[in-house]
């Protein structure tokens, strides 16, 4: 907002900052850091791999170090991101950010007796938003901000590149994040030579890596594995939007 005077053209915004006392004045502009740095920071991303997340900056403090590896999608076996969509967020394509099939209704994850949270509402780039730029934890105040960032980041954002930076960044085991080191981790080889069942497996962790074993599965998750690959044979319409 711009206000004209005699005197000349005069920032509103700067006049009211000058008002506040010193203190009032850093919370204003740590909160205009907050604001502004996903939005700069997603369209970095579009053209540079992000060299790490938030959330591995605060799983720091766990005592675990960050293990990890960017590769490209054409570097993954298709089976992984066929997984992934499938178990975490089947209307991928078809959604811009939030599903609100999936999440009208739902407040906070499904959890199972054992294994911890078998899938809430939250997509893909819901769970991208929060990796990048949030913080984990369950409160009305991260989800509030993870639907418009989640927002920003599909329209910035291709479905292709969104998919990317999510297997790149996401925990699999702890301290070990994204597809190539988890793949490492849990089955000795690259994530482009997974195989079906083991994208499989990698998909049914998710909700809770650091319960759950990809390369030791339980008896749940072996199960929850299986359901998912009987699930990834019918995707083939719902991945078009990722490309050849």
């Amino acid at each position: 907002m711009i206000i004209e005077t005699q005197s000349g053209t005069v920032a509103a915004p700067r006049r009211y900052l000058e008002k506040l006392k010193p203190w009032q004045r850093r919370l204003v502009y740590a909160l205009a850091l907050v604001i502004a740095w996903p939005i700069i920071m997603t369209l970095v991303y579009t053209a540079v791999p992000p060299p790490f997340s938030n959330l591995m900056i605060l799983r720091l403090f766990t005592g675990n170090g960050i293990h990890k590896d960017w590769v490209s999608l054409s570097q993954m076996s298709p089976q992984l991101p066929n997984a992934v969509i499938t178990s975490e967020d089947a209307r991928f394509c078809e959604h811009n950010g939030v599903d609100w099939v999936e999440f009208q209704g739902v407040v906070e994850d499904v959890l199972d007796d054992d294994e911890g949270p078998i899938r809430g509402a939250s997509t893909i780039s819901m769970q991208t938003a929060k990796n990048l730029f949030l913080w984990d934890g369950r409160s009305f105040v991260r989800k509030g901000l993870e639907i418009p960032v989640a927002y920003w980041m599909d329209l910035v954002f291709s479905k292709r590149r969104m998919i990317e930076i999510y297997l790149n960044i996401v925990e699999w085991a702890p301290g070990v994040y994204g597809a190539e080191a988890a793949s490492q981790f849990h089955f000795r080889k690259s994530a482009a030579k997974l195989t079906k069942r083991e994208a499989a497996l990698l998909a049914a962790v998710l909700p809770n890596p650091i319960k759950r074993k990809a390369g030791k599965p339980s008896k749940r998750v072996s199960s929850i594995a299986n359901r998912i690959m009987s699930r990834m044979n019918g995707m083939g319409s719902y991945l078009a939007c990722l490309g050849p």
